[in-house]
């Protein structure tokens, strides 16, 4: 973060200090977890389910933190946020703020965050948002990878994309950063407006609209909607906004009526501004495809597993060549790239020659499908024998049912050889590839996680190729790990 001292810290929060001196200087970085923070730090104290950071706070000046943004005053030099009255700002405190604490500290954190935007701003910091129903994260990384080498770039690990990760990532930025890359997530109506208003964008990147959080939004119009909030939220051509629409997704395509921003459209589309044609799949599903643009056109192969990386290249390719980048130092960092964040399509291979895809970091039908998709190019022609070990996808709402029964059909239709459902909120899967039909084994459901994998450690054999994936509550993760740690 940029140096601040707690009375301007005080001020641009709307909080008051206490058993503070409002000269003291934050120099080191914004941290919520008091185990992290170091020699001047701010430590912000946030309630969860089993702690309250408040009750850290003068642990973690003893770690070298000058002082803590909080709710109420605590041991140590404080900024003290005052309650919070606004029902949308309530609404998105986290789990376990019962008392509106973590939602009085959160507001804080983000005007702090958009005080350093503000200040950096003018010193030449772009800032990307992108959001999407999938391919968030993935996007996000590829972007930062392709503005890295024109100046220092700040992106979120992983999925540090709600109203905590958000401004945590925006105060990793400084003097130097020229470019902040965030990824926007929504749970309802106005969280995307609203994390534009911490940290305003100046390039926007929608990548699709999918069924991810259905039962929360009530139709995939009204995911549009929100997601829509950050074409309009960018400025306008005359001050260099730029919206990225999926040219191949209609839903993206109308946004370009909600910005003021120039458009710039990206897909397979004939009339995408940067498109991909002649896409090929190797046998490992990686895709190489003729990058198209303005510019000229040049051939790329990607590192990453999946076709529907194209479509993120794409997207980064348009950020990259928006900023300033050749068609040539794009194309070459696309090569370059590589997967960044945990858990998401991450290919291992065994010593015995059993390949493990681990992309249990979270899952909606979009994203099964393609990691289903993927696992059959993998099969190299039906010569490897392909797993999909499958769990609940969540926040479905009235369409969960049908939409894993969805998902178990398309295993049957892609060949997947063996079908393994974890926990019975994912029977639906089982059921729907039943109906569908299937050549080989009939699909399974298992009851928890050990049972899959005490199922596919008994049954695994050389040359096998294992996909895992469900949501984040199903902790499939879980049975990669005992994979990877059963070949090591």
């Amino acid at each position: 973060m940029i140096p601040l001292t707690l009375a301007e810290i005080a001020e641009a929060t709307g909080g008051r200090l206490h058993n503070a001196d409002q000269t003291t200087l934050v120099t080191g970085s914004v941290e919520f977890d008091s185990r992290r923070v170091g020699p001047g730090g701010l430590f912000v104290a946030l309630p969860g389910d089993r702690v309250d950071g408040h009750e850290f706070a003068e642990r973690a000046v003893e770690q070298g933190a000058v002082g803590v943004l909080a709710a109420r005053p605590v041991a140590a030099p404080a900024v003290v946020m005052p309650p919070v009255t606004d029902a949308h700002t309530r609404s998105v405190a986290l789990t376990g703020d019962t008392d509106g604490s973590g939602a009085a500290v959160l507001a804080g954190l983000a005007r702090l965050a958009r005080e350093v935007v503000d200040r950096l701003a003018p010193r030449g910091l772009t800032v990307v948002g992108v959001t999407g129903s999938s391919g968030k994260t993935s996007t996000k990384d590829l972007i930062a990878q392709v503005l890295e080498p024109m100046g220092p770039t700040v992106a979120p690990p992983g999925s540090f994309n709600n109203e905590l990760g958000h401004p945590w990532t925006v105060l990793r930025a400084d003097e130097d950063t020229r470019h902040l890359v965030l990824e926007l997530s929504a749970r309802g109506p106005g969280h995307i407006r609203a994390l534009c208003e911490t940290a305003p964008p100046r390039i926007g990147v929608v990548l699709n609209v999918g069924t991810a959080h259905l039962g929360e939004f009530g139709s995939q119009e009204g995911i549009a909607q929100t997601k829509g909030e950050l074409a309009e939220a960018l400025p306008g051509k005359d001050h260099g906004g730029v919206a990225v629409l999926n040219a191949d997704d209609p839903l993206v395509r109308a946004m370009a009526e909600r910005t003021k921003a120039r458009v710039v459209l990206f897909g397979e589309s004939p009339d995408a501004d940067v498109r991909a044609t002649d896409v090929e799949l190797d046998e490992h599903a990686r895709a190489t495809f003729t990058l198209v643009a303005p510019q000229g056109s040049t051939r790329v192969t990607l590192d990453l597993y999946g076709g529907h990386h194209v479509g993120n290249a794409l997207a980064a390719a348009a950020v990259g060549l928006e900023l300033g980048a050749s068609l040539d130092d794009v194309a070459q960092r696309l090569r370059q790239a590589r997967r960044l964040s945990a858990r998401r399509m991450e290919v291992t291979t065994r010593a015995d020659d059993v390949t493990v895809v681990n992309d249990s970091y979270n899952a909606n039908p979009e994203s099964v499908g393609a990691a289903l998709r993927t696992l059959a190019r993998m099969s190299d022609g039906g010569q490897r024998r392909t797993w999909a070990v499958l769990g609940v996808m969540g926040e479905l709402g009235d369409d969960g049912a049908a939409a894993h029964e969805q998902i178990g059909r398309l295993a049957m239709r892609l060949s997947i050889d063996r079908l393994v459902a974890v926990d019975e909120q994912a029977v639906g899967i089982q059921h729907g590839a039943r109906l569908e039909g299937f050549n080989g084994e009939e699909p399974v459901l298992v009851p928890d996680v050990e049972a899959a994998i005490a199922l596919l450690s008994a049954e695994l054999r050389p040359g096998d190729v294992v996909l895992v994936k469900a949501s984040k509550v199903a902790a499939l993760w879980r049975v990669a790990d005992a994979l990877l740690g059963a070949g090591a």
